[in-house]
């Protein structure tokens, strides 16, 4: 299961959706920025999974199957985990509701500057342990 292009790809994404948020955090779209982080990560953190030669799991949360390669992934990534997999779980549990909302919620309305810096922030953490390209 590795594909190293793919791998490299999924963090050349993950890094350029960073750079991409700029625009729509200057613009007040605090929902979407929580939505495109959350994106963003888990394409970053898939990629470690294909680093590890591991299957990729279709689910955007993929904390259990990192906790599950543990021992396959980098020693800095290892020293991280926990925190890595607490931002996942955090930014996957605001995925649905940061883009479609519900009859009780307006994304534009709930989502608020300090959610979106809290997401940037948290997907710079996850940014921060991938491996230079």
């Amino acid at each position: 299961m590795t594909n190293e292009k793919l791998a490299r790809d999924y963090r050349l994404r993950a890094r350029g959706r960073r750079k991409a948020l700029a625009a729509l955090f200057a613009e007040g779209l605090y929902a979407d920025v929580v939505r495109e982080c959350q994106e963003a990560c888990e394409l970053a953190l898939k990629s470690l999974i294909r680093d590890a030669g591991h299957a990729v799991p279709m689910t955007h949360d993929v904390s259990a199957k990192l906790q599950e390669i543990r021992n396959d992934l980098p020693a800095p990534v290892q020293a991280k985990l926990q925190r890595i997999c607490e931002i996942s779980k955090s930014l996957r549990r605001d995925r649905e509701l940061a883009f479609y909302g519900s009859e009780d919620v307006t994304p534009s309305d709930f989502y608020e500057e300090s959610h979106a810096r809290q997401a940037l922030s948290e997907l710079d953490e996850v940014l921060a342990i991938l491996p230079a390209d």
